[in-house]
């Protein structure tokens, strides 16, 4: 391969990673949602309207943020699945937090009610209300915390 065709090569692969992202932020109407992800909405937020949702290009699909009328915001990965759920005015679903976290919580936080749940790589960020920050394994063995 020549240089000049390398260059190309390089210059054509540049072009098509930056037309890619060109797409992101695409405001969608709620009804234009995944049905997986307006099922989560309706069963685990009943009687909440949806105000804002967009759709974001990532590297194998659509993720999707979405607004709550009460100001939860709710972000799905590329497979529809619920990733980070952020509550402004009640608490986080328990139907959304492991029973290992939730039993930890009951035992050392009693009555304090998480308001956001994030997937992460390693497990699990909660936050509570008192603004405490805790990182759990998918084992739910909390291992870090945080004020």
């Amino acid at each position: 391969m020549t240089m000049k065709q390398k260059t190309i090569l390089v210059m054509s692969l540049a072009c098509m990673l930056m037309a890619g992202t060109g797409c992101s932020d695409v405001h969608v109407l709620p009804a234009e949602l995944p049905a997986p992800v307006q099922s989560f909405v309706t069963q685990q937020f009943p009687g909440q309207n949806i105000t804002f949702a967009d759709k974001d290009w990532e590297w194998f699909g659509y993720a999707y943020d979405v607004v709550l009328a009460d100001g939860t915001q709710l972000s799905f990965d590329t497979d529809n699945q619920w990733d980070k759920v952020e509550c402004r005015m009640s608490a986080v679903p328990a139907t959304l937090v492991p029973a290992p976290i939730a039993a930890h919580l009951v035992a050392n936080f009693p009555g304090i009610t998480i308001v956001k749940i994030e997937k992460e790589r390693y497990g699990y960020d909660i936050e509570l209300a008192n603004q405490l920050e805790l990182k759990y394994n998918h084992q739910g063995a909390l291992m870090e915390m945080d004020d």
